[in-house]
């Protein structure tokens, strides 16, 4: 394929996903679940473009979600994610690894799948996905009572470092027989610590260059934006920090501050961060075999009612514990633990080591984002009216 049917294929894909995107509102369907039935539709069972490559699609998954997650800092307000800040670190950090331990109990001793698969499984799918939840929740017409979004938002913003940890700990784990436990540990300290004082420096330096200097055109300050999420990410991990968290906390940052065309950067960052989540999502698509779905569905059914009636109410309510939110709150927070691009592009690990049974594990994880998404990111407004949690206008 010649550079003109490559621009063409992909300007094709991404008005189709814009357009996409008033079905999603229509009807109900999230539209990430959209964007990767278009990369399946255009890949090797469908249209026909061969996309095999596990580290590329590993590279731009990371690349794109470095910039979802400065535009879901950008949009977060300080004053609503303060209060939620102690529950919410303890979800993203204990919620994280008690979704995964109770996973693992489930499909090793229940399920009889081998250790590999069932630990690398468990580890992977940990986390609550952040453009799932950003997209969902930022979606809906009705808001949600004080205190909810903002937990959830900071949650799936913030708990990715702890889903990297683990799984990045459980392959070397299978891959190195003198794998230090106490040295993970260590590390994770680290990478968390890092990636929030990188992510302060950097939004506060952002921001006072900003207020301190005009750029000479408008439209630079948008590019000023990029150049930031790229610096805060690259020499964040350069550093062994965790940039991905440190991208957020810019963008939390820079969002509270004050600074001319402040509006106009947002919406620009907001419009980038579409395009990378569609980019994202068609690309994840790709690298799928549709005809290969089918020998996973039983297990990856079994896993996905495990993870969503049992191991996320069970960490979110032990997290929870004693705390100011309700019953009610706490079944809706389990249910808005849905998956999405992170599960997946974690997963592209196990193929980039050639793991043992990676591209069943692949798919299996792939088809458990399809089944969490269709049915809690589906089904959530209604969840949400069930419980009585949007407030009265």
């Amino acid at each position: 394929m010649n550079l003109d049917w490559m621009m063409a294929a992909a300007g094709t894909l991404l008005l189709l996903c814009v357009y996409a995107n008033r079905i999603s509102m229509r009807y109900g369907i999230p539209s990430l679940l959209l964007f990767l039935g278009l990369g399946m539709l255009a890949g090797s069972d469908g249209a026909g473009i061969q996309f095999y490559n596990a580290r590329i699609a590993n590279y731009i998954g990371t690349f794109a979600l470095a910039f979802i997650l400065f535009s879901g800092g950008l949009d977060t307000k300080w004053s609503q994610v303060r209060p939620t800040l102690a529950r919410g670190s303890l979800l993203s950090t204990g919620g994280v690894f008690l979704t995964a331990l109770f996973l693992y109990l489930c499909t090793y001793y229940l399920l009889g799948l081998s250790f590999e698969v069932s630990l690398l499984l468990s580890v992977i799918v940990s986390s609550t996905d952040a453009p799932a939840v950003f997209s969902i929740l930022r979606s809906q017409k009705s808001e949600l009572k004080p205190g909810l979004k903002p937990l959830l938002e900071f949650e799936s913003g913030s708990n990715d470092p702890m889903a990297v940890l683990l799984s990045m700990g459980a392959i070397n784990l299978l891959s190195d027989p003198d794998f230090d436990t106490f040295q993970m540990m260590q590390n994770f300290v680290w990478q968390m610590a890092l990636g929030l004082g990188a992510g302060y420096a950097f939004g506060r330096v952002a921001s006072y260059a900003l207020c301190r200097w005009n750029l000479v055109y408008p439209g630079l300050y948008p590019v000023f934006g990029v150049s930031i999420v790229l610096l805060t990410f690259s020499l964040t991990q350069l550093l062994n920090g965790n940039g991905f968290l440190a991208v957020y906390i810019a963008g939390i940052v820079m969002a509270n501050t004050a600074f001319r065309y402040r509006r106009h950067f947002i919406n620009f960052q907001d419009s980038l961060a579409w395009i990378m989540q569609i980019g994202m999502f068609l690309i994840l698509g790709l690298l799928v075999n549709p005809h290969e779905l089918p020998d996973v569905f039983p297990v990856s059914l079994v896993c996905s009612v495990f993870l969503i009636f049992i191991a996320r109410p069970l960490a979110v309510f032990t997290c929870l514990y004693q705390s100011q939110y309700t019953r009610a709150d706490k079944i809706f927070i389990s249910w808005a633990g849905f998956k999405g691009a992170v599960p997946i592009i974690l997963a592209t690990y196990p193929l980039m080591y050639n793991f043992p049974n990676s591209t069943y594990l692949f798919n299996l994880i792939f088809f458990l984002v399809i089944l969490s998404v269709l049915v809690q990111g589906n089904s959530l407004p209604w969840v949400a009216r069930r419980l009585g949690l949007y407030q009265e206008n």
